[in-house]
């Protein structure tokens, strides 16, 4: 069901083509098909529990709340070895998303997507770049997470989906994915900045190499500081004519901070480095589309990281200290 939030007033309205000049649209994506473990896909629901919609409102957006997207059942588990696990039904959700995004975006609104795991990128993202394509632009991207996000069926350890997205929206993986909305690649390499990664598979470390894109990982923020990292990665989007997607991962956190994850990793951006990024991309007012994925509720804490992801969030959208 779709709902309206707007600050100060809790009677749900329509939302004018005025007020949707500074609206903001929740799609939540129940999907866990893309992981290993279950719980992730309750991640829309406990964002929405720490009162995400009625926060935003605060900041004075219009919060249109579109509910979740359908997500297929799987009438069987996969099969041992399966190197693309669940593949019909991450298209159907992804193909879903992307118009729904695309929507979103026609509308003049802004798509605020709440994962579920990191397959859905691939529906958020082609939905964007879907966008751009129709009003002769190009896309830009800023990923927030741990790990490369890209495998291939070829490369993959696992068969997992949600550890391929960014390979997929680059052009590199079965055409079932890459293929979503239509049209592949997604995305230059040039427009993209990757931000916080420290487990990188081998067979990945080739195709970022080839693909020449920007990788800053935890040594380059340990070195240099998040503020000129996360300066430089909004340089690189900001160079795409179309604007830029974020995408954020959770696990891109240290543990610590973000515990509700089913891909830990130590050693992780720290609870002030993830809000000055998340603080200077709302200062640059590049961003088009903002999605968080991977929190885990059977893994999290009294719900410690979702708390944190609608933090973030406040935060990418302009809430300030002062």
């Amino acid at each position: 069901m779709e709902s309206i939030v707007v600050a100060g007033n809790s009677q749900e309205k329509s939302v004018t083509e005025t007020e949707a000049k500074k609206a903001v649209s929740v799609l939540g994506v129940p999907l866990a098909y893309g992981a290993s473990m279950a719980g992730v896909e309750l991640g829309p629901a406990a964002l929405r529990v720490a009162r995400l919609n009625q926060r935003i409102a605060k900041l004075g957006y219009q919060i249109r709340d579109l509910g979740d997207l359908h997500v297929e059942q799987s009438p069987t588990a996969p099969e041992p070895g399966d190197k693309l696990k669940h593949l019909r039904e991450i298209r159907a959700a992804c193909e879903d998303l992307a118009e729904r995004v695309e929507g979103v975006l026609q509308a003049g609104q802004l798509p605020l997507i709440l994962g579920g795991d990191h397959s859905i990128a691939i529906g958020s993202i082609s939905g964007f770049a879907s966008h751009c394509r129709k009003q002769n632009e190009t896309p830009g991207l800023i990923w927030f997470d741990a790990h490369a996000d890209m495998n291939t069926p070829e490369t993959t350890p696992s068969g997992n989906i949600h550890g391929m997205p960014l390979a997929v929206l680059l052009g590199y993986g079965t055409p079932e994915l890459t293929n979503v909305a239509g049209f592949a690649p997604k995305l230059d390499p040039a427009f993209c900045v990757h931000v916080g990664a420290r487990d990188i598979d081998r067979d990945e470390r080739e195709l970022v190499a080839k693909l020449g894109i920007r990788f800053m990982t935890m040594r380059d923020i340990d070195e240099r500081g998040m503020a000129a990292c996360v300066d430089e990665a909004i340089q690189i989007a900001a160079r795409a004519s179309g604007g830029y997607a974020v995408t954020f991962d959770v696990d891109a956190l240290d543990p610590g901070d973000a515990p509700g994850s089913g891909t830990l990793v130590r050693g992780g951006l720290t609870y002030r480095e993830a809000h000055l990024a998340m603080e200077k991309i709302a200062e640059a007012g590049g961003m088009r589309s903002l999605e968080v994925v991977e929190i885990n509720t059977a893994l999290d804490i009294n719900n410690k990281t979702a708390e944190l992801g609608v933090e973030l969030i406040l935060s990418a959208l302009g809430k300030t200290i002062l």
